[in-house]
């Protein structure tokens, strides 16, 4: 039996060796916010956020046509299921969301301070360290009050 060349040196054995899970190794569990959100899911949030905000956008506080608002990750995905959680989802006009694309929440809200105003107004919802994040950044104000410093807790806390 002759073995092969790779490019790398090295002779190849025909076939390739991968390991097996070990009968020993830690179990996977799975976690309930890393389901894939259904497309209606995505439906559902987007009309309770319209319910809740009317069709504004959370980045530029711009009202829009309803049928222009899509859904943005704040907390980009980047093919993870995780971040599809409605504490991570806000109604965006087609322009800031393309803007943000998958740039980082801190990054896309220091370009323009005005954005950290508005998501601390249009991103109650969202989880609470997104929302100090804004709050942090747009300053002291009358939009940047916390509806959960009064005891309230937040529906999405984990």
């Amino acid at each position: 039996m002759t073995a092969k060349k790779k490019s790398s040196g090295r002779p190849s054995r025909g076939r390739s060796r991968r390991r097996k899970p070990s009968p020993y190794g830690p179990e996977v569990v799975e976690h309930a916010t890393s389901h894939p959100t259904s497309r209606n899911a995505y439906q559902e949030t987007r009309e309770w956020l319209l319910k809740q905000h009317g069709p504004i956008c959370a980045y530029c506080g711009k009202q829009f046509p309803t049928r222009t608002m899509t859904l943005d990750h704040v907390t980009p995905r980047r093919g993870q299921t995780a971040y599809d959680r409605r504490d991570n989802l806000v109604l965006a006009c087609k322009t800031c969301n393309s803007a943000k694309a998958d740039a980082p929440i801190l990054k896309f809200l220091l370009e323009k301070r005005t954005r950290a105003k508005n998501l601390a107004r249009f991103g109650k919802h969202l989880s609470p360290m997104l929302v100090k994040i804004a709050r942090d950044l747009a300053g002291p104000g009358p939009l940047t009050v916390n509806p959960f410093e009064k005891g309230e807790k937040s529906p999405y806390a984990d």
